[in-house]
Formats: structure tokens, C-alpha cells, sequence
């Protein structure tokens, strides 16, 4: 039997696997059975391994990046690894929650593709990421030496280190330290190692912008080569914190007195910041110490919050 199609029909086919009536196409099978046979994934990575060196808490993209759990940066880090998925449109990507001691990350991801001509599969899976350790060169560098080529060298003659303790609060709130090599611990303080002078110097601008340090500047000669006119230095600063600190009892020399306007000699030590304030137990008189004034007339401690007594 002859079947004549009217203007605009167009002729039809079962599809090849379940038998209802399609529109022609590649496959021959209609949109539902092929989301159950095509696998559009194929040839995306489902398990990926990402390194994190666990000395100073980055990932590595590269470069090496600091990213915390489930954040943006960490989700950008992780589709860059998958293998294959530029060749599918990426709709959606979200975290499912794991243990954070499991070292495993996992993304459920949402992709489209076109498998033929106005025929779009959009497919759901998960990519497993597996957290592997491994040392950045900039923690391999801290346990290396002749790494550096800057050291501050911190030191605060005292038993106590009551201005020390502090200083150590603003190095971490302003984030000075963020790129040190090595630190080490020395009896009157402490040694701050950087792999460039320009940022040895940067943390001896700050220490005389919050503290009227002493800077002693030095350099050594590593090694030269006088045919391509090359040198290597490492540069030494010796910062030193005056042995005044908040609460303790300092007497004048008569110099100092007299450019001060008379204060008595014996003053009180109140506030250690950029300058140094005391103040006259006596009058209620206040007056400020500079760097320049304190390490050129050196006031001499003579008793410490612990010899002291709180009268009201």
C-alpha cells in the first residue's frame, strides 16, 4: 500500500530500540533511549589527583595557590585538572560534603552535549579528587641552606619580652612574615629569613614605622664573576628593641632633662609604639621619646613591673 504525504508531513521511522515513531535522525532512536545508551562523559577524567604541600597550606595549580575547603578558588583549581571536559558545555558544578581528614574532594558536576543535529543530552556524575602531599619549592628552599639572601635579626635585651610579644601580634596581623624562609629562634630574639633583600628591607621599614628599633645594615660578598660583571650578596639588618617596656620604672640623664623642659629624672614608662610616652608619677607630666633622642642618651631601666606596687 502507497501512502502519499501531504505538503509539510515529513516521513517518519520507529526507532531502532524501543519501536515508537521518530523524526529520522543518525542514530535512529529516539531521545530517551539515547540518554540511556550514549554516555556523553566518555572520555572524561571521574578520578583526578591534586597536590598540597602541607608546610605552608597551598595547592598546586601552578602556580602554587592558597584555597580553603570548598571555597571558589579550590572549585576553579579543580575543573582546570578534569581532562576532557572542554570538549562538553559546562552547566553546573557544586561540592558534595566529605570528611575533611579523608583527603578526597568531591565535585557533581552537570554537562550538555549535542550528539546530533538539535539533539542535547544533559548528563549528572561525579569527579573524585584525590589529595596527594608534596613539598613546594618555597618549603623545600626553608630546609636548604644558602637558600637566603636577606636574615632581620630581632633582638630585645631583657629577661622579659613584654614589647617583643607585641611585636610579634603586629607581624602576624599585617601579614609581614608571608613570605619568610625560615625563622629561628636565638636568645635575645628572633632571626627572619627572606629570599630577596627588597624584602628584608620592607620588614625593617615596618619594624621603625611601630617600634623605635636600632638598624645596623651589613653585607657579604658570596661569589662574583668579574667576566660577566656579576655579584651576590647577603644582606644582614640587626634591629634592636629598647630594653624599655610598658609599666617600667626609668631614670633621665641630665641632658635629657633639660631638652625635656625640667621633667624629674625618675619616670614611668606607660605606652611603647613608635615613640615612648612616660610619665611623671608626681606632676601627671607626659612627654615622648624618640628613637633618635632614646639610643642617644640611653635611659637606664631600673625596676620592672614585678618590683612595683599599684597605690590607689
Amino acid at each position: 500500500e502507497v501512502v502519499e504525504l501531504k505538503d509539510g508531513d515529513q516521513a517518519r521511522i520507529l526507532c531502532c530500540n524501543c519501536g515508537i515513531k521518530i523524526q529520522p535522525n543518525q542514530l535512529n532512536m529516539c531521545l530517551g533511549c539515547v540518554k540511556s545508551k550514549v554516555d556523553i562523559s566518555l572520555g572524561i577524567s571521574k578520578q583526578v589527583t591534586i597536590f598540597y604541600c602541607r608546610g605552608c597550606g597551598r595547592y598546586q595549580k601552578p602556580p602554587w595557590i592558597t584555597a580553603a575547603l570548598e571555597s571558589v578558588e579550590l572549585m576553579a583549581l579543580c575543573l582546570k585538572k578534569i581532562r576532557g571536559l572542554n570538549k562538553v558545555k559546562l552547566v553546573d558544578a557544586s561540592w558534595i560534603w566529605t570528611e575533611p581528614h579523608s583527603r578526597r574532594l568531591k565535585v557533581k558536576l552537570k554537562i550538555q552535549k549535542e550528539v546530533f543535529n538539535n539533539a542535547i543530552i544533559e548528563q549528572t556524575f561525579v569527579v573524585e579528587f584525590i589529595v596527594g602531599n608534596q613539598q613546594c619549592p618555597d618549603c623545600q628552599k626553608s630546609y636548604t641552606e644558602h637558600t637566603w639572601e636577606s636574615v632581620v635579626q630581632v633582638r630585645q635585651k631583657v629577661r622579659h619580652k613584654r614589647t617583643f610579644l607585641w611585636l610579634e601580634q603586629l607581624l602576624i596581623k599585617h601579614n609581614v612574615c608571608e613570605k619568610v624562609i625560615n625563622i629561628r629562634d636565638q636568645p635575645d630574639g628572633l632571626d627572619f629569613y627572606f629570599p630577596s633583600k627588597s624584602l628584608g628591607q620592607h620588614m625593617v621599614n615596618f619594624l621603625e614605622s611601630v617600634i623605635p628599633v636600632r638598624s645596623k645594615f651589613s653585607k657579604k660578598l658570596i661569589t662574583q664573576d668579574d667576566r660577566s660583571n656579576t655579584y651576590r650578596y647577603k644582606y644582614t639588618w640587626c634591629s634592636e628593641i629598647p630594653p624599655v617596656c610598658k609599666d617600667d620604672l626609668v631614670v633621665l640623664n641630665k641632658r635629657m632633662c633639660a631638652s625635656m623642659g625640667g621633667i624629674s629624672p625618675l619616670l614611668l614608662c606607660i605606652k611603647v609604639s613608635n615613640l615612648i610616652m612616660l610619665i611623671d608619677p608626681n606632676t601627671m607630666q607626659r612627654v615622648q621619646v624618640s628613637a633618635k633622642a632614646f639610643w642617644r642618651d640611653a635611659p637606664i631601666v631600673v625596676c620592672g613591673r614585678k618590683q612595683l606596687r599599684s597605690v590607689i
